[in-house]
């Protein structure tokens, strides 16, 4: 089996490459980045690196063409919500004409693989209270730039699934989260400051947004075994939410990694933290996919905290290492 990932380099695309690695060993597995973001070799034993900037047609031709894949997991995105509202344009070349590129590259060599196009549950924007958790049907009212360009990536999959009976899968996956998430996303950014106040490097002062958002968290680990599942069993042309059916309050989140770090803090609210159209409450309702796959999460949010948290622990050392030679 040939398996091509996009955005192959980034925190989903790590995950799912470790998990395939064990789970499918006899697979060939190429990972797509962009160019000059080569991981370290060391971690990426036995996979295929290509570089490709998704917007250029020519080069994403020649990645698909290499790779020829049976299977393609699509992850590249600008996946963040805060830089969509300052490069709007940015994020819908990226998110939709990135898929465009490799969808054409697909027909133009006349493959057939099994395609999962990963969208988000930003999607849905505001929901009533009356509507939670969230199913498949719930009408989608984007609330961002990012959120309007997964929409027009997820109607641009379907429309490729119909047009031209190419076997695609769409998700609009909820928050997820666990070892290696980027310090962008809020809770990352909380273990971050957490890791760093109780290894003495910074006052006790965590910066946040708006702590009263309610988000649907799975740790990334039971995500990656969702979209393989979904890629092995779902039907051509549907879409399912990647969630865990519960909520938390972000303030509780915060609360939890600062127990297991056994750290005490003031909070300070950062107006640059805070978006221009928050969503407050985001739960979804997983029944679809585990209906079509048998899948259930299995790790407990603590202990994708912990995880996470002690992730951030290691970074934290990493950056305050003195560089060899140095005088301190």
């Amino acid at each position: 089996m040939r398996i091509l990932i996009t955005g192959a380099g980034g925190f989903v695309g790590s995950h799912l490459i470790e998990f395939l690695r064990t789970e499918e060993s006899g697979a060939q597995i190429y990972g797509l980045l962009k160019p000059g973001s080569a991981p370290l070799l060391s971690s990426w034993e036995g996979v295929m690196v290509l570089e490709a900037d998704l917007e250029s047609t020519a080069a994403v031709d020649a990645a698909v063409e290499c790779a020829r894949p049976d299977r393609i997991v699509h992850l590249a995105a600008q996946s963040s919500v805060h830089e969509s509202w300052e490069d709007p344009e940015g994020t819908w070349r990226t998110n939709v004409h990135g898929l465009l590129h490799v969808l054409e590259a697909v027909r133009r060599f006349a493959l057939s693989p099994r395609i999962l196009v990963v969208g988000s549950a930003d999607e849905y924007g505001r929901v009533d209270p009356h509507a939670i958790p969230i199913d498949e049907d719930t009408p989608l009212r984007p609330h961002s730039p990012y959120a309007a360009s997964k929409v027009a990536q997820s109607y641009l999959a379907l429309q490729y699934a119909l047009s031209h009976q190419l076997g695609i899968v769409r998700t609009r996956t909820f928050p997820h989260t666990g070892p290696g998430r980027g310090e962008a996303f809020a809770e990352s950014s909380f273990a971050r400051q957490v890791a760093e106040i109780a290894a003495g490097h910074a006052a006790p002062v965590v910066r946040v947004g708006n702590l009263e958002a309610v988000r649907d968290f799975t740790d990334v680990r039971d995500v990656v075994r969702a979209y393989w599942a979904l890629l092995d069993r779902a039907q051509s042309g549907d879409v399912f939410n990647v969630c865990s059916g519960r909520g938390v309050r972000l303030r509780e989140l915060l609360e939890t990694l600062c127990g297991l770090a056994g750290v005490d803090i003031e909070i300070e609210v950062d107006r640059e933290r805070l978006r221009p159209a928050d969503i407050p409450l985001l739960i979804g309702n997983p029944g679809r996919l585990q209906a079509a796959t048998g899948w259930e999460p299995a790790i407990p949010l603590e202990q994708t905290l912990r995880s996470l948290l002690e992730d951030w622990r290691l970074r934290v050392d990493e950056r305050a290492a003195p560089i060899p030679g140095e005088l301190r």
